[in-house]
């Protein structure tokens, strides 16, 4: 699933694969947020992200979507 997340006067958002669940992420997210300190979350390659809390601008959590192939219209 793909986490897209906002940081405060960072030019570019940052975006990573998860195998967590919407619900998981949005609960870590919740907690940093609420807590004030970091969230980090492992990607699908098992490489780490560290994101203070008190800087997350937005968090985009997306769904498992397979991929399309070709030019057609869905």
């Amino acid at each position: 699933m793909e986490v897209k997340i906002g940081v405060q006067q960072a030019a570019r958002e940052v975006v990573l694969e998860s195998e967590l669940t919407p619900e998981a992420v949005s609960v870590l997210v919740s907690a940093a947020i609420d807590k004030g300190s970091a969230l980090v979350l492992t990607d699908d390659k098992g490489r780490t992200v560290v994101i203070p809390g008190d800087k997350i601008a937005y968090v985009e959590i997306g769904t498992n979507v397979p991929g399309r192939i070709g030019f057609g219209t869905p």
